[in-house]
């Protein structure tokens, strides 16, 4: 079968050649078999995806009121020979696929389809949508990608139970001022590839979206509202005409951030940003990185900074000590501070394309261990101490040295006031006044990772002191180190406990009460000897873990 935009035909094969036949309404209807009615009836649910459908089959849209005479007929076509096949009488249809066919149009009809909760019209040719569209008050699921829209009736603003719209690839300028907003159950809103100049009004009444893109418009502006989505996840505003962006502080479960390819003059404010993972922000006009930005970011695995103004890197650049991935390549930078070296996690850096003058070319050339060896050397060649480690400890594949048990300076251990980071110290323990320091700092997040502690410090057991006292605790992790148990009694000490990252450790036993710590939103467990709970279970995620755990205190 081959199907072209706008040209309806049909290729029927013959025993000689191929004959072409024009795809007319009554070709369109015979698509929707017998068979696929029984199919549809028996499952609720119908799929008729790229069958080169230039109109949508009548009988699409009575397929849950066939009367008694049809099922007869269709009867009669399959030839029924099984006694009490009664397989008219089940599911009424729920997911319809249309989508990677030649429609132009929906008839009214749908509204028929009450019973919808899955709808794909993705890949067609639709140029608007019936206003009878809005009675569909079930559905759930819908997908418009790569149609021809230029707006959307008002009454489609009455899909009141939809989590998932997909508006990608249209010729969408706008959405009514009252509308978007009414959508309040959206989990998941895709509207990038249109021709929008704003975001839509109402998007700060979504407050239960977790991923929204909006890549690849015109929109030149966002409102402050945006910061009203406390549970949104995924953020794309690539590829727009953004001068600038409000805080996005309030945003405390933003894991990616996309605004590359826009005209931002300086990094977005991010305070408060602590789950932060990957911060895309290539291809602008950023001058300058605010250190306070990067002082509060613990969970930061990549930042990308490329083709940009930066000239100068600010030191505060080291407490970012979960980075995997920095890449600063095509900016106006004419050194790099030497603290970069210390990071611990850092795989990847990219510099070239920039005017540097404190290296070497040939250094840069020979990649990131290189560099960061060189990074270190300076470092310690400017009088600082290296904190116990040996220049293999920090960079990838080095071994570790288990002798050393030195601490950083109160100023290297708590920047900015919220993390407390001792990644990669070489620790077998950490003393009762080093929580103390994180008390007084009102540190929310503690990162205990690569190390060789071989138990939770003693300093976090003790109650007035250490952990239990930290009322501000969220993230804590100790990942990488040699832990061979759980210890409830100190993980129930700090009451908001949020993550909690104890992977690639030592622990063969997974305590069931854990699954009560219900303020738990990440739990990282992965990589330790413990046999349950399984890893088809791990890679379900936090709330499926927990669940897990739970239903085992009963057995």
């Amino acid at each position: 079968m081959s199907r072209y935009k706008g040209i309806k035909s049909k290729i029927v094969h013959s025993d000689l050649n191929p004959v072409f036949h024009l795809q007319t309404k009554e070709f369109d209807a015979k698509e929707l078999s017998p068979h696929l009615i029984k199919l549809a009836r028996r499952s609720g649910q119908l799929n008729l995806s790229g069958r080169g459908l230039g109109t949508a089959p009548e009988k699409i849209w009575e397929i849950n009121d066939l009367d008694e005479a049809e099922i007869r007929l269709l009867d009669v076509k399959l030839d029924r020979d099984t006694e009490g096949d009664r397989w008219w009488e089940y599911e009424p249809l729920h997911q319809l696929d249309l989508s990677s066919n030649c429609l132009t149009q929906i008839s009214s009809k749908i509204q028929n389809l009450s019973t919808l909760t899955t709808l794909n019209l993705q890949d067609n040719g639709l140029e608007s949508l019936p206003s009878e569209i809005g009675n569909l008050e079930r559905l759930a699921k819908l997908n418009l990608n790569y149609n021809k829209l230029t707006d959307l009736p008002n009454e489609f603003f009455q899909l009141r139970e939809l989590k998932s719209l997909s508006l990608s690839h249209n010729l969408l300028e706008d959405l009514p001022s009252e509308g978007i907003g009414d959508l309040n159950m959206l989990e998941t809103l895709d509207i990038s590839y249109n021709k929008l100049t704003a975001v839509p009004p109402g998007v700060g009444f979504l407050t239960r979206l977790k991923q929204l893109s909006m890549s690849h418009n015109d929109i030149n502006d966002v409102p402050p509202d945006i910061g009203n989505l406390r549970v949104l996840q995924v953020l794309d505003l690539g590829y727009n005409k953004l001068t600038t962006l409000p805080p996005l502080g309030e945003l405390r479960k933003l894991e990616m951030l996309y605004v590359q390819h826009n005209l931002l003059s300086s990094t977005p404010d991010l305070v408060g940003c602590i789950g932060l993972k990957e911060a895309h922000l290539s291809d602008n006009s950023i001058k300058a990185i605010q250190p306070e930005v990067l002082e509060n970011l613990p969970h930061l695995k990549v930042l990308n900074l490329r083709d940009n103004k930066l000239d100068t890197l600010p030191d505060e650049v080291s407490c970012l000590r979960a980075l995997i991935r920095l890449d600063l390549a095509n900016n106006t930078l004419t050194t790099l501070p030497s603290s970069l070296g210390l990071l611990p996690h850092l795989q990847a850096l990219q510099v070239e394309g920039n005017p540097l003058r404190g290296v070497r070319s040939d250094i840069v050339r020979c990649g990131t261990i290189r560099l960061l060896r060189y990074l270190r050397e300076r470092w310690q060649s400017e009088g600082n101490a290296l904190d116990g480690e040996d220049e293999h400890s920090i960079l990838p594949g080095g071994p570790p040295d288990h002798s050393a048990s030195n601490f950083p300076d109160r100023y290297n251990i708590i920047r900015g006031g919220k993390i407390l980071s001792l990644a990669n110290k070489n620790l077998t323990t950490v003393p009762a006044e080093v929580f103390e320091e994180a008390k007084a700092a009102d540190v929310n997040s503690i990162d205990l990772s690569r190390n060789i502690i071989s138990d939770i410090p003693t300093g976090m057991k003790n109650i007035p002191s250490c952990v239990k006292q930290l009322p501000a605790l969220e993230i804590l992790i100790a990942r990488d180190n040699q832990i061979t148990e759980i210890d409830l009694e100190i993980l129930n000490g700090p009451k908001f406990l949020a993550t909690l990252d104890i992977s690639n450790n030592d622990i063969h036993v997974v305590p069931p009460e854990l699954g009560l710590m219900e303020k738990l939103r990440c739990l990282e467990l992965s990589g330790n000897p413990f046999r349950v709970p399984r890893h088809s279970v791990l890679s379900k995620g936090t709330p499926a873990i927990l669940s897990y755990l739970r239903d085992r205190i009963a057995h």
